[in-house]
Order: C-alpha cells, then structure tokens, then sequence
C-alpha cells in the first residue's frame, strides 16, 4: 500500500465537488480513486505525529488496518493520503468530502450525531487534568482561581463549564488551537491544568522534554466513546469499516495494537503510557455499539 502526505488546502474544494458527485457514495469514490483520504491528528494520545510526515498511534495504525480492508472489499489496492486534521475542521472536512473518514481522538455525541455518523467505539475516554508535578492542585476544586487551558474544538471544553457551574468555582479559561498547543501553555506556565482526554494528557507528557515534570490528577470528569468518524448517512461504508473493526477485535489484533501504544515504549522517547485497557473500552469492544457519550450517564 502506498501513503503519502496531501495538504488540506489543495483537497477542499476539489474534494468536496466529487463527493456531491458521488451522491454521498463513500466507496464508489474511493474505489474510482484508488486511494482514501484519511483524517489523521498530531498530537493525539490515540493518533500522533512523529514529524517528517510520519503518522502513528493506536488508531492511526487502526484506520491503516481498515484501509487494507477496505481494498479487499473494492477489490484494488487503495494508497492513503494522510489529511492532518484539528479539533475545529475535523467535522466540516468529513461534511464536505475532504476526508473519507477520520480515526483520531473524536468524541461521539448526539450533537455531533446530526452532522456525522460514528463507527462503533473503540476507546472509552476518561476526562482528567494534567498539572506541574509540584502543583497543589488535585481536584476540580482546587481551580478556584486558577487558569486553566483545554482545546478549541473539543467535549472538554463543555464538561469544563459544566463542573464550573457544578463546583460554584472560578477560573479562568485558555483554548489552544490544538492539544499541543494546550500543552504548551501548561508547560510554559501560561496556565495551571489543562483538561482534556487522559490518553492525550499522557501523550503529550510521554513525548515532553521533561515527562517526569507533569502528572494527571483529579476525578474523572466525564466518561466517553471515542470513535471513527465516517460521512453521515453512509451506511456502505459505516458497514464496511465496522466489519473491519469487528475482524480486529475477533481475531485479538485490536488488542495486540493496544497493547502496543499503550502499554509498551513507544516514540520517540521510549517512554510507556503505562494505560491498561480499561473495563469500559473492553466492554465496548465485547459488545459493539455507537452508543453517544449522552448515554454513558455524563450529565
């Protein structure tokens, strides 16, 4: 299979054409294309880039696995452009055909149901807070008065206002355009904690210069299925890619792949997540479902 990088600027309107062409026909396009246009992230705990190009991660590596799939299933080989993707343009990009499908760190919700469909889950997130190591800071509480910075674009940015209210605290709020770009403000100082998905806290910190100078604390703040997100509607190719997420998960190299990203050294600093799966994402994997994160009991 050939990959190889494709900028966004150049796909958007020309994409966008052929997928109204297409009448919404995921596979029919990818097929006439020989090639798939996949939504890939660079600072993701499930979806990272190690520069040069050069995409990985537990879901990237997961998506790769269905492209070869998805070859099967249209009977060509299929060449995957890598289309980097933020939590802002992830969504519009899907809608208007930029991108086949996008398998990073997406949150399915309701709201977002009615512009996306999502595959089944394959990762339940918990919603923490990484600090300084020497922070005092320990609990949604201890905010008060602090500064605290979570991505544009993302569920966090909604649970955030919600223990806000919840707390009766006060802090004050930083977006960064992207999970790097968070991080950046927590390690500079510009902020206390930033909020965000565990695995992409323990990410950012495994890849930082120093990771032993930040640690993840606090209460789960919300609890959410993380899946692909595929064009609304189009159920031949929802079909097609959860059959490949099942062939995965039945055949244990799902896990393999987990064990791998999560659980191993990984780059580019050697340095493991230390994240066992969870009960939840094994359940999930034991019974596939789309559920939203509505229906997970976050309030």
């Amino acid at each position: 299979m050939f990959k190889h990088i494709i900028a966004v600027s150049v796909l958007t309107l020309a994409a966008g054409a052929a997928f109204a062409q297409a009448g919404g026909d995921t596979l029919a396009r990818i097929q006439s294309k020989g090639e798939v246009n996949l939504g890939v992230r660079d600072s993701s705990g499930l979806a990272f880039s190690l520069g040069s190009g050069k995409y990985v991660g537990f879901h990237t590596e997961m998506a790769e696995r269905i492209v070869d799939d998805l070859s099967k299933h249209v009977g060509k080989p299929l060449k995957i452009n890598y289309v980097l993707i933020t939590s802002a343009n992830r969504i519009p990009l899907i809608q208007n055909g930029t991108i086949d499908f996008e398998c990073g760190s997406t949150t399915n919700s309701r709201a977002r149901q009615r512009d996306v469909d999502f595959a089944n889950t394959t990762y339940v997130e918990e919603i923490r807070m990484a600090v300084h190591a020497d922070s005092p800071i320990k609990s949604v509480r201890d905010l008060n008065g602090k500064t605290v910075v979570t991505t544009t674009g993302t569920t966090s940015v909604q649970t955030l206002r919600k223990n806000e209210r919840a707390q009766n605290i006060d802090f004050k709020t930083l977006n960064g355009k992207d999970h790097a770009d968070s991080f950046l403000q927590l390690e500079s100082g510009r902020a206390d904690a930033f909020v965000m998905d565990a695995s992409i806290l323990a990410q950012n910190i495994a890849v930082s210069k120093n990771p032993k100078d930040f640690k993840i604390v606090g209460e789960v703040l919300s609890t959410e299925p993380i899946a692909c997100m595929l064009p609304k509607g189009d159920e031949k190719m929802r079909s097609a890619v959860n059959d490949s997420i099942a062939r995965q998960i039945k055949d244990g190299s799902l896990e393999k792949l987990y064990d791998k990203w999560f659980m191993q050294p990984i780059p580019p600093r050697n340095v493991s997540l230390n994240m066992p799966v969870s009960e939840s994402t094994r359940y999930a994997w034991e019974h596939p479902n789309d559920k939203p994160m509505e229906d997970y009991g976050n309030k």
